[in-house]
């Protein structure tokens, strides 16, 4: 059986007043793809943000409850030091550097891993992605939104981290592109990298993906084997 990676044990989340979380379960297992599906506003890119330690006092916001990854709790923990634990986060809207260019994102980005070692190079990045390769020299902010979104997830694998946070990495995009994005996913999930991911794209994440979580107003309501779920089941909740 797989070591579990994460485990999120009654999470609470709050901004200011507003309670988005309450009382969450989940739990990744090393070389597992794990999804999060939901509505809109539902709470899945809160739940990645609080992984993250991007919930504090700061930020007017603040998680309670236990989010152990390995052995480490790391609820209280700011988000440079959830980063340097192993964790990369590919985050909602992209974020890429526009002035830079490609070569230069992701080289800013190039850490070894936990275990010293860095299995993720330029080089095999350009395998992966042979278009980020040919635009090595385009600056961020010529590159289409489909090659943004291909950069924004490469950029997290050159951090050689033991878990990849996927936010809604297809939002926005043509469907030739989500498909293209879905054979890297699944070429990652082949090359054992553990992965959680938040998804509006339905389809896209069930075809990524070996377990599901589904969120309503902040709380679980199903989870299960993705082979396994009901069809009704995403009827019920996501309305299909």
């Amino acid at each position: 059986m797989s070591e579990t990676i994460l485990k999120l044990e009654n999470i609470d989340a709050y901004y200011g007043e507003s309670q988005i979380l309450f009382g969450l379960e989940l739990e990744v297992k090393k070389s597992e793809s794990v999804c999060i599906l939901g509505r809109n506003g539902v709470g899945k890119s809160t739940t990645m943000k609080s992984i993250m330690g991007q919930l504090n006092p700061k930020a007017h916001s603040r998680v309670t409850g236990s989010m152990k990854y390995l052995d480490r709790e790391l609820v209280g923990l700011p988000s440079y030091q959830v980063s340097r634990a192993g964790i990369a986060y590919v985050p909602q809207g992209r974020h890429i550097f526009p002035t830079l260019t490609t070569k230069e994102n992701l080289l800013i980005a190039e850490r070894n891993g936990t275990d010293g070692k860095k299995e993720w190079t330029i080089e095999r990045i350009y395998e992966l992605f042979p278009r980020l390769k040919e635009r090595e020299n385009f600056k961020g902010g010529r590159l289409s939104g489909g090659e943004q979104q291909m950069l924004t997830v490469a950029r997290g694998l050159m951090q050689n981290p033991d878990l990849l946070l996927l936010d809604e990495i297809t939002e926005g995009l043509a469907p030739i592109v989500v498909e293209e994005l879905g054979s890297v996913i699944n070429e990652l999930r082949k090359n054992g990298v553990t992965i959680l991911l938040a998804e509006q794209n339905v389809n896209f994440a069930l075809a990524v993906s070996n377990d599901c979580y589904i969120i309503e107003k902040g709380k679980v309501v199903y989870h299960g084997a993705t082979k396994e779920t009901p069809k009704d089941v995403f009827s019920r909740y996501l309305g299909l």
